[in-house]
């Protein structure tokens, strides 16, 4: 898997010339293989569920969900570090998955995303079969002749 994060870039410039970071666009991934499946666990903590959407085009798996802020004209904010807006996360998969089969859940502000393995990319074990050659053709005739094998 390769990642491509189009915010990275805006991120560092953002950081430069403001001094501060913009986490709004982070997106923290695990990301592990469990069988004939790779399981990634993105952190999305406080976002409405119906904002996240999961999406495959051309190989690339796009996940983007909105965090919206609690802002109305009576409040003031007296702390805000909790940042409100698009996160945004592509990753380009490799020819191994089975994309019809992609599965997300969403949990306890954690996005659970399952690609299994494509059937032609599993690992499969190759029987090995004795082909009657020659030594057995020899071996009868030394039976013959009385001789131990």
């Amino acid at each position: 898997m390769t990642r491509f994060d189009p915010f990275r870039d805006m991120d560092r410039l953002a950081e430069q010339v403001l001094g501060t970071a913009r986490s709004a666009a982070a997106m923290p991934m695990d990301l592990y293989r469990s069988g004939d499946h790779y399981v990634m666990h993105f952190d999305l903590p406080g976002v409405d569920p119906g904002s996240i959407d999961v999406s495959v085009e051309n190989r690339a798996l796009t996940i983007q969900a909105q965090r919206t802020s609690r802002d109305d004209e009576n409040t003031q904010w007296l702390a805000r570090e909790r940042p409100s807006g698009t996160y945004a996360r592509q990753l380009n998969l490799g020819d191994g998955f089975s994309l019809d089969d992609i599965d997300a859940t969403y949990a306890d502000g954690v996005l659970t995303v399952t690609l299994p393995v494509a059937e032609q990319a599993r690992p499969r074990r190759i029987d090995v079969t004795r082909a009657n050659s020659r030594h057995n053709v020899e071996t009868g005739t030394a039976e013959r002749q009385g001789i131990e094998t």
